[in-house]
């Protein structure tokens, strides 16, 4: 059995993000400063919240005989024989991979760590000829996304800057 995950490099600035705005939130709040930025952090909290909490939590399982996606409050298993299809959808530098029987899907980003390894091993599983063309040719060359760990560096610097004006 084999867990994946989402990239620790990832969660490791959305989490700093996240600690950030709610210190920015409390100090806010404590120091009296106007309603309006509290409802807006309050409302900015929520989202960056879901995210981490969804992220941190979501992983794929594989074992022997299926494939397992866990998620907040809900989880998906899909049989590896039971595939019939096993699709990419590609926009850039970001990947889904779709894995679908009969009934039920479970869709893949490569937002988890280890994805080429994650993509290799499924497609040891899966029955053949159940895989497109253009997921063979995406296994040969897994693109690897950055883009969204960069946007949540620049988020921590901008917050850290804020927070420090808060006191100038």
């Amino acid at each position: 059995m084999k867990s994946y995950t989402i990239r620790r490099s990832f969660l490791l600035p959305l989490g700093i993000l996240l600690l950030q705005a709610l210190l920015l939130f409390a100090i806010v709040i404590i120091q009296g400063q106007p309603t309006v930025k509290a409802v807006i952090l309050g409302i900015l909290l929520i989202p960056v919240s879901g995210l981490f909490a969804e992220s941190y939590f979501r992983r794929i399982v594989i074992e022997e005989e299926k494939l397992t996606s866990f998620r907040p409050f809900r989880q998906r298993s899909l049989q590896f024989s039971d595939i019939v299809a096993t699709d990419t959808i590609r926009v850039k530098k970001r990947v889904f991979l779709t894995l679908s029987s009969e009934e039920h899907f479970i869709i893949i980003s490569n937002a988890y760590d280890n994805f080429p390894r994650l993509v290799g091993e499924l497609l040891e599983k899966v029955p053949p000829e159940s895989v497109s063309d253009e997921t063979r040719q995406m296994a040969e060359d897994v693109p690897v996304k950055s883009s969204d760990i960069i946007s949540c560096w620049f988020g921590v610097v901008l917050l850290a800057i804020i927070l420090v004006l808060q006191f100038v």
